[in-house]
């Protein structure tokens, strides 16, 4: 089953609405998180709104590298992914294959995009010519890169690949419009 963003199937409540989500992945709608308190305002006079944020220390959830308000997240150094529950550890850590050089891993703030329970690639192909199987894809990121079930063993072409229990539960727990950060 395909899932695109605007659509909801969840069995928790959706932490960003269709037209919030649309906007944040065009930049135009800041991360939660990152809205500047009441009393100040962008012109007060000590520097941008984004020199602000970028001096501000940002909350990390414990034990990982990644903030609070982060639903997915995945440590590129340490090929270790969580999941999160408004910051708290959910599941994980979990072992992940991330891509190679010339293929990385886009590094950054995402949102789920879209998902397909049995989405075959239309760029890889099986020894016997056929698309390869990327079974759970959880896709984040433009050009098709995804959470899915793949082999550990070697780097992946841009996606995060994890073992097949640990890609159904991150299919079966992330969300349309949920954040995902990847760090290095």
């Amino acid at each position: 089953m395909i899932e695109l963003l605007g659509r909801h199937r969840n069995r928790r409540p959706a932490r960003w609405g269709v037209c919030v989500a649309a906007a944040a992945l065009l930049g135009t709608v800041p991360f939660a998180g990152s809205a500047l308190a009441d009393d100040e305002s962008e012109d007060s006079g000590s520097g941008s709104r984004s020199a602000k944020l970028a001096a501000a220390p940002a909350n990390l959830v414990e034990g990982t590298p990644c903030t609070v308000g982060t639903v997915a997240c995945v440590s590129i150094s340490d090929h270790t992914a969580w999941l999160f529950d408004n910051g708290a550890i959910a599941y994980g850590p979990v072992d992940v294959a991330t891509g190679g050089p010339g293929q990385e891993t886009p590094v950054g703030e995402h949102l789920v995009q879209w998902k397909d329970k049995n989405h075959k690639s239309s760029e890889f192909k099986t020894p016997d010519g056929q698309p390869s199987p990327m079974p759970f894809s959880v896709f984040f990121a433009d050009g098709g890169v995804a959470f899915h079930e793949g082999t550990l063993e070697r780097r992946s072409a841009g996606c995060v690949r994890l073992e097949m229990e640990d890609a159904q539960h991150f299919y079966t727990f992330l969300q349309l419009g949920d954040k995902v950060q990847i760090t290095k």
